[in-house]
């Protein structure tokens, strides 16, 4: 009893419907801030105002300023991942893959500043890599569409009894205690990233400080290792709740759609918008054929009804 106070107390701080609204403001005014000072950095840079050691493609063009509010806009995603965790796995899961849907759209922004133009558009890594990417986001944006309307979907299948009800206490006990220990994980990683990304841009390219060689995989890449190691441990715990053959499938599934999203951080070119579809897709179907197997116990239970 003594463990579930010091639980609902310490999620209340970290995961509550009020924290999450005021994140949601800090989040959305540091945004905007973020914009205007790139934008600034930018101009300054074009009129030779301040000078770089090496000035990327992020700071010459005045589109890719979108990228700065959108990485902090995807970090309170992240923060909506962990708190929709406890809520509900299929929520949780859709989450990951609105985040990764959304960080190949703010690659577009990067994107965009390093495209050429050319007539020789498919001699060019850069503007491959956009074509990729747009093509990409649009089919997740459909895929992601489809999760939604399937995990839109309940059936009934029986009253579950008092012992049932127990361990799905605990099951959702389990998952608070994941959540509320991955919050302070986030804001340690988010902060070193970005420490560790901004002190490598400052030092000569030769140096060996800079750690993330992608942009884009700053904080995510490191993230979704955590993010594959708390699956794991929820799945284990899951078997405490339920040894139902559809749902450990699913729920192992989904683990192996997370690792598919971690591998495309390792990756360039075609392959990564590849490893990433093909997760979300893992993940589709495994959605679906778990709804059919709810579906058929339901109808079973419709048309056996239990007897007095």
């Amino acid at each position: 009893m003594e463990a579930s106070k010091v639980l609902e107390s310490i999620y209340g701080v970290f995961l509550s419907s009020k924290t999450k609204e005021k994140s949601e403001r800090i989040i959305l005014w540091i945004a905007l801030l973020s914009f205007i000072i790139h934008l600034a950095i930018i101009g300054l840079i074009h009129f030779d105002i301040i000078h770089l050691y090496e000035v990327s493609g992020l700071l010459r063009n005045p589109i890719a300023a979108i990228y700065t509010p959108f990485s902090f806009i995807l970090i309170y995603e992240i923060y909506l991942l962990v708190y929709y965790l406890p809520k509900s796995t299929s929520t949780y899961i859709s989450k990951q893959y609105e985040i990764i849907a959304l960080i190949i759209i703010r690659r577009l922004f990067k994107d965009l500043s390093d495209l050429s133009l050319s007539a020789n558009w498919f001699n060019s890594a850069s503007d491959l890599q956009f074509t990729y990417d747009v093509l990409a986001s649009i089919v997740l944006f459909y895929l992601i569409y489809l999760f939604h309307v399937q995990r839109s979907k309940v059936y009934f299948t029986g009253k579950g009894s008092i012992n049932d009800e127990s361990n799905l206490t605990k099951f959702i006990n389990a998952k608070k205690w994941t959540a509320v220990v991955l919050v302070p994980i986030l804001l340690i990683i988010a902060l070193y990233s970005f420490i560790d990304w901004s002190v490598g841009l400052l030092q000569p390219i030769d140096s060996n400080h800079l750690s993330f060689k992608n942009i884009n995989n700053i904080f995510f890449e490191q993230f979704f290792n955590i993010l594959i190691i708390a699956d794991v441990i929820l799945l284990i715990f899951s078997f405490f709740h339920t040894d139902k053959f559809h749902k450990v499938i699913r729920n192992s599934g989904f683990i192996i759609s997370t690792i598919l999203i971690r591998v495309s951080f390792s990756v360039n070119g075609i392959i990564n918008p590849i490893l990433i579809v093909s997760a979300v897709l893992f993940g589709l179907l495994m959605m679906n054929i778990h709804n059919m197997y709810e579906h058929n116990l339901a109808v079973k239970i419709i048309s056996e009804p239990h007897k007095e």
